[in-house]
C-alpha cells in the first residue's frame, strides 16, 4: 500500500527485510493520572476515540464498560470501512466518522454498499477523519502518526492524551476509581502481576499480534513461522484453559479481554483473512467455551459488534479484497449464547463482580 506524503500508510503496514510484521510503536505516550497537573482525571474532561473492528480500541471500551465510566468519558466510534481521508494529497486511507442517516458508502475502490449501523459522529471537534485528530493534536509540528485508534481525547487541551492501548487499560481501570459506578472491578491486581507478565509474554506476541503476522506477512517464510507460533501457543492456551476458569486463575483480568478480543475475530475473519486455516476456535473445546464464558458478560457482549468487525476487515483493504465481498458465516450471536462449560471451575466474573447502584 502506497506511503501518504507523512509516511503513515508506511508505518501502519511495515514489514522487515524478512518479510515479517511490524507493529510501529505508537508516538502518543501520556498519561491521566490522580494528582498530575497537565491530565488530571475529570469526569466529562476526556473522550475515547474507538472501532467496535479493532481489537486494541475495542478491548479499552470494554473495560470503560466494565468500570462503570459511560456516563465519565465519552465516546465516538468510526465506521467500520476505512475511507480515503485527503485524497487531494495523498493516497492515505483510515477510519472515518459517519452519522447514522448518511447514505452507505463504499470501499476505496467504489464497490460494495455499507451502512453506518452502531456509529457514533465526533461531537467534540467534529473530525471527519481520525487522521483530523493527529493533525489538530500536532498542532505545527510534524504530525505523529499513523492514524490509529484507540485514542484518547483531552477535551481541555484540545490534544491526545495516548494512543497506545494498554496505557488506556491502565488508566481506565486505576485512574478514574472516584468516578466509576464499579471502582472495585480491577483488572491489574497487584498479586497478579508477574504472573500476568509472564502469560503476556507468549500470549501477545503469538495470538494477539501472531494473527497480524499471519495475515500482513509479505514472504511465505515469515507467514509459516508466525503460523507455526500461532498454533503452538493456542495449544498451549487450550492447555492453561483446561485447569482455570481464566488465564490468570481464578479472576478475570485485563489479559483475558485482550485474548478475547483476538479469539472473537478469529473464525469470522481471521481463518479465512489472515490464513490462519489451520484450526479455528471452535475446534478447541477450552479456548470455545472461554470464548463463550467471556462473550456472555453483558458488558462484553454490549461492545462486540460483529458487523463492525466483518465490514472493516473485508472492506477496507483493496489489496486484500478488491470486491470487498464479506463472507458468510454461522450466527455468531447464537453460537456464543449457547452454554458454556466454565462454571466448573467455580464463580466467573458475572457471579462475583460489583453491582453498580
Amino acid at each position: 500500500m502506497p506511503a501518504g506524503a507523512d509516511g503513515a500508510v508506511e508505518q501502519r503496514w511495515k514489514t522487515n527485510e524478512k518479510g515479517e510484521f511490524v507493529r510501529p510503536e505508537s508516538p502518543w505516550r501520556n498519561w491521566v493520572k490522580v494528582g498530575s497537573e497537565k491530565f488530571p482525571p475529570e469526569a466529562g474532561r476526556y473522550h475515547l476515540y474507538m472501532s467496535y473492528a479493532c481489537g486494541w480500541a475495542n478491548g479499552c471500551y470494554a473495560a470503560m464498560r466494565l468500570k462503570g465510566l459511560e456516563g465519565v468519558i465519552g465516546t465516538s466510534i468510526v465506521h467500520p470501512t476505512w475511507q480515503k481521508t485527503d485524497p487531494e494529497t495523498d493516497d492515505h486511507s483510515g477510519w472515518a466518522f459517519t452519522d447514522p442517516d448518511d447514505p452507505p458508502v463504499t470501499n476505496q475502490k467504489g464497490h460494495g454498499s455499507f451502512g453506518h449501523e452502531g456509529v457514533v459522529p465526533d461531537t467534540v471537534n467534529n473530525a471527519k477523519f481520525v487522521r483530523d485528530l493527529y493533525k489538530l493534536a500536532s498542532g505545527d509540528d510534524a504530525v505523529k502518526g499513523p492514524y490509529t485508534v484507540p485514542v484518547l481525547w483531552c477535551k481541555k487541551t484540545k490534544t491526545i492524551v495516548s494512543n497506545e492501548s494498554m496505557d488506556i487499560l491502565k488508566m481506565l481501570n486505576s485512574e478514574f476509581n472516584e468516578f466509576a459506578k464499579n471502582a472495585d472491578v480491577d483488572l491489574f491486581p497487584n498479586d497478579l502481576a508477574d504472573v500476568g507478565d509472564k502469560i503476556n509474554s507468549w500470549v501477545y506476541p503469538n495470538i494477539n499480534n501472531g494473527a497480524y503476522r499471519c495475515g500482513l506477512a509479505s514472504t511465505q517464510e515469515a507467514y509459516d513461522i508466525a503460523n507455526d507460533q500461532l498454533y503452538e501457543h493456542l495449544d498451549k492456551a487450550e492447555a492453561l484453559l483446561s485447569e482455570q476458569r481464566y488465564l490468570c486463575g481464578s479472576r478475570m483480568t485485563w489479559l483475558d479481554i485482550r485474548l478475547y478480543m483476538t479469539l472473537v475475530r478469529f473464525d469470522p475473519v481471521y481463518v479465512v483473512y489472515f490464513k490462519c486455516s489451520r484450526k479455528r476456535i471452535s475446534d478447541y473445546p477450552n479456548l470455545f467455551n472461554y470464548l463463550k464464558d467471556m462473550y456472555q458478560i453483558p458488558e462484553i457482549k454490549a461492545v462486540t459488534n460483529f458487523y463492525h468487525i466483518k465490514t472493516h476487515y473485508f472492506t477496507s483493504h483493496p489489496h486484500l479484497n478488491v470486491f470487498a465481498i464479506v463472507p458468510k458465516c454461522s450466527d455468531l450471536d447464537v453460537d456464543l449464547n449457547l452454554p458454556h462449560d466454565r462454571d466448573r471451575f467455580g464463580p466467573g466474573f458475572s457471579d462475583t463482580a460489583p453491582v453498580a447502584n
